[in-house]
């Protein structure tokens, strides 16, 4: 019996098998023949890019100049009189007061001419009394025709020439004194005092010698020099309405120093030229900063005269201004440009002015409309002309999106 079964098992065991394989084959056969064949040319999707949508804005429209930083009234320390100079009394590079003691030019010569002056003075007074008395006694005579009229007149005339003798006399004697005077020479303002060019023992000559300067420096003028070009496109637009201002002085100047620090008080604009300077084509304007002693350090000013800095002018609206990202504008060689993808959803090159940056933006002066759009990513897979696929962009995706849904996003895992 179980060589009997063996036989038989074995035959139905081939068959089967046999029977899957034929079926899977033809299972495979018209899988094959079903599937959908791929075209031989078929087209490649269009390239993506993503675009923002160009709207207009009223912005504060700031104008930066570099300027320059000059003490508020610098002093020129000069003697009045020629001499010797016998001591100097400051310390260089140090805060003065005004009246403070700064030189002293000897006045021994000077004290001597005084008192000969004062003296001179004296005789002459002593002159003049003896002359107004001969003359009150000769007109008496000349009454009595005891004198002639020759006499009475040459009394008169000696009392005038005497008074004329004192007159030169006193005015010598103001001189003196003013030499005198000058021989100490004190500082005429507040400030902070600079290097002595003479100290000990040195001749100075009156007028023409610089000792010193002292330079106020609370509060500060900052210099600007605006490029005329500026002034004829600014005027220009304030005509057209596309900027407004206030009244020109009272507009205010934010400071930048060189290292990118910013000045924490504002200044004020004093004073605009009213030329063009020739040699440089420019209109000078210049800002008035205080500037604290110790608002930096005990005994330090903030800043000093002959810095460099920048000064951005705040007091300007510009309507109707386009922002676009400084990435979206390129250069060619006519200058800058955007793509701007039209209706047909085709990228066309379009010329823009963009003037000046805003932090990440450029203002497009000229070239854009509000509701154009604009490609800010994917530059390197379009050319003029060719179809694109427009999305919009990311961070504009996102500001589009209602609130709730933008919380929903920031929490959900």
């Amino acid at each position: 019996m179980q060589r009997t079964s063996l036989w038989i098992a074995t035959p139905v065991t081939q068959t089967g098998s046999a029977m899957i394989n034929a079926g899977a084959g033809l299972l495979l056969i018209l899988l094959t023949a079903c599937s959908p064949q791929q075209p031989e040319n078929a087209a490649p999707p269009l390239p993506q890019v993503q675009v923002i949508t160009v709207t207009t804005q009223m912005i504060e429209d700031e104008p930066e100049f570099i300027g320059q930083t000059e003490a508020f009234r610098p002093v020129e320390i000069r003697p009045q009189v020629s001499g010797i100079i016998k001591q100097v009394y400051f310390t260089e590079g140090r805060n003065t007061k005004k009246g403070d003691r700064l030189y002293l030019i000897d006045p021994v010569p000077f004290k001597a001419i005084y008192l000969s002056s004062k003296a001179k003075v004296a005789q002459m007074q002593a002159r003049l009394n003896q002359a107004k008395q001969d003359l009150a006694r000769v007109k008496p005579l000349l009454e009595k025709q005891a004198v002639s009229k020759k006499n009475v007149d040459d009394a008169e005339s000696e009392v005038l020439a005497v008074k004329a003798a004192l007159e030169a006399a006193q005015n010598d004697l103001i001189k003196a004194k003013f030499d005198l005077d000058n021989t100490l020479i004190t500082a005429p303002v507040n400030g902070r005092i600079g290097r002595s060019h003479f100290y000990e023992g040195r001749l100075v000559s009156a007028q023409e010698t610089l000792l010193t300067t002292i330079d106020q420096l609370d509060p500060m003028y900052v210099n600007v020099s605006v490029p005329e070009s500026y002034l004829l496109r600014r005027r220009r637009e304030l005509v057209e309405q596309k900027v407004e201002r206030p009244d020109i002085f009272k507009l205010r100047g934010v400071m930048t120093f060189t290292d990118g620090s910013v000045y924490p008080q504002e200044g004020v604009l004093d004073f605009a030229d009213v030329a063009i300077r020739p040699e440089t084509g420019t209109l000078q304007g210049r800002f008035k900063f205080p500037n604290p002693e110790g608002s930096m350090a005990p005994g330090q000013s903030y800043f000093y005269p002959g810095q460099f800095v920048r000064i951005r002018i705040k007091g300007y609206i510009r309507n109707n201004a386009v922002l676009v990202p400084q990435r979206a504008v390129q250069q060619g060689p006519n200058g800058s440009f955007v793509y701007v993808i039209d209706a047909a959803e085709q990228a066309q090159l379009r010329p823009v002015q963009a003037s000046t940056w805003r932090g990440k933006e450029w203002l497009i002066e000229n070239g854009l409309q509000s509701g154009e759009r604009i490609v800010v990513e994917g530059f390197y897979r379009i050319l003029p002309g060719s179809k694109v696929h427009a999305i919009p962009h990311k961070s504009e995706a996102t500001a589009s999106k209602p609130h709730s849904e933008e919380s929903s996003e920031q929490v959900a895992p």
